[in-house]
């Protein structure tokens, strides 16, 4: 009679581990030591394999305001690392009126509060602080001068 019962509790204990949930995109990113902000609010898929590639999706690109405008398209991907995200796509910043792709994030030792984010012409150094929570994430307009609205792969966003 004992037997029984303890196949069906070893079964259900692997399927519930089997179908743990997964970690969210934001305790990817504080495993990594990097700060929960750098993804807006509303990631609502999220994938990172064993090597660190990752593919994060939103509902809709999306603009998120730090010392700057952030521009987030609807599908990001990148890989991320301990103190770092390379090989970046889907995320724009602005300076000086301009946009530019940012193509890697990376943390200085935690001491000096700065991260920098490469936008190939420049490394741009914002306060770490500004990044302790995701940020809310508005919509982008429809109008023709936002060009953002393409995954990572080149498809129209859905």
């Amino acid at each position: 009679m004992l037997l029984p019962h303890l196949i069906s509790f070893l079964l259900i204990s692997l399927l519930r581990l089997s179908t743990a949930a997964a970690p969210s995109a934001y305790e990817v990113l504080r495993s990594h030591g990097l700060p929960m902000g750098l993804l807006p609010k509303g990631v609502r898929e999220f994938e990172v394999d064993g090597g660190g590639r990752f593919r994060a999706r939103l509902d809709a690109p999306c603009t998120a305001k730090f010392e700057s405008e952030v521009r987030y398209n609807a599908t990001l991907a990148g890989t991320i690392s301990p103190g770092q995200i390379a090989a970046l796509s889907g995320v724009s910043a602005q300076d000086l009126f301009l946009w530019f792709p940012v193509l890697a994030i990376r943390l200085d030792d935690n001491a000096s509060g700065i991260i920098h984010f490469d936008v190939g012409v420049v490394d741009k150094r914002l306060p770490l602080s500004l990044f302790e929570f995701p940020p809310d994430c508005t919509p982008l307009s429809s109008s023709p001068q936002y060009k953002l609205d393409q995954d990572v792969d080149g498809k129209a966003a859905t």
